[in-house]
């Protein structure tokens, strides 16, 4: 391996020299510096961060804890943590924990199981002298992940830690869902049944407040009925669609994409229009929204948004640029409004 002096003795220059220019010093003339880092290309030097970071006491290294990566909502967080990082000069260990693609969504609830996957994978990340973690949630709940006097700084990203000492970085559910209901009845929508996700879920239980909020302030009273819990598939959706049509309703709020993808179909073989007949606003905007005919509309995810705040979070804190706010550890992202053709306007 090429070292620093071996350089420096080929450049006829310090080690002290060299790892200035390496470091961004700028205390060395333009053709010194030019010359150090042709030699360092030509010679094939690779700095030893790890030994970098045990002499400063930092290892400018993040470790980022992805419940399963091929959640759909994960690849965008993670984006966003790592956009922030490479502007920080930080680099990131992804560990994905593959939650999802070894029990599905039967792991929930079952504390024994997760942590038999989490608790090894945190002591890897301590064992690589990481200077801080972001845990990124596959779904919006509270998570029993950091304990109490966890000496390591760290940031929950799309969720919420038990622990209240761990900032946490989420979708603002309830405001993005008051603001397309808003929508709707503003387009003379006044019975608006909804699509809703698992019950108890924080996504959904956010999601419906934002939805009778809008319905108070516009004087609409709030019929439990026209609520179907559908579990997120499109499926189910499909079966839960069948029920609300029973009750003369001129639009749906799906709380997934995908979801609305069965309420297209049943309105389809029904014979009723989208955009037309029944109007219907999703939550998402996941790619295949634009390509429903009509385009749907819908709720944009803030994901890398999401994961941008995280890493300012921690890099601020790990920096010392970010004073503690006072009282203030849940940072809310609201969605984007995405307006396409499956809202109709009725008098």
């Amino acid at each position: 391996m090429v070292t620093l002096k071996e350089i420096a003795r080929e450049c006829n220059v310090s080690p002290t020299t060299i790892s200035n220019i390496l470091n961004g010093k700028p205390k060395v003339s333009e053709e010194t510096r030019q010359r150090v880092m042709e030699t360092v290309d030509r010679m094939g030097y690779r700095p030893n961060y790890f030994a970098q970071g045990l002499r400063k006491q930092r290892t400018k290294t993040i470790g980022l804890v992805a419940e399963d990566i091929a959640q759909f909502t994960t690849p965008e967080v993670v984006e966003g943590i790592m956009n922030r990082c490479e502007k920080k000069g930080y680099r990131a260990i992804v560990k994905n924990l593959r939650l999802y693609a070894r029990w599905s969504d039967l792991w929930f609830h079952k504390e024994s199981e997760y942590h038999s996957i989490l608790d090894p994978t945190m002591k890897e990340l301590q064992s690589f002298q990481v200077d801080g973690i972001i845990y990124i949630a596959g779904h919006g709940r509270v998570i029993d992940c950091f304990p109490e006097g966890f000496k390591i700084p760290a940031v929950m990203a799309y969720a919420f830690a038990e622990n209240p000492q761990i900032p946490s970085v989420a979708i603002d559910d309830r405001k993005s869902a008051y603001e397309i209901v808003k929508y709707l009845i503003s387009k003379g929508h006044r019975k608006i049944g909804v699509i809703s996700g698992k019950e108890g879920n924080l996504h959904t239980k956010e999601r419906l407040l934002g939805y009778q909020r809008a319905l108070y302030e516009s004087r609409i009273l709030y019929n439990p009925v026209l609520v179907r819990y559908a579990g997120w598939d499109k499926e189910s959706a499909y079966q839960e669609a069948k029920e609300l049509l029973k009750q003369d309703i001129t639009a749906v709020f799906c709380m997934a994409d995908r979801m609305a993808g069965g309420v297209y179909r049943l309105l389809a073989e029904m014979g009723l229009r989208v955009g037309a007949d029944i109007a219907v606003a999703g939550f998402d905007n996941q790619d295949i929204a634009e390509y429903f005919v009509p385009g749907l509309t819908t709720m944009a995810l803030p994901l890398k948004e999401i994961g941008q705040t995280s890493a300012d979070l921690l890099l601020d804190r790990l920096e010392g640029a970010r004073a503690e706010e006072q009282g203030q550890n849940r940072f809310l992202i609201p969605c984007t409004f995405i307006e396409r053709e499956s809202v109709h306007t009725i008098s």
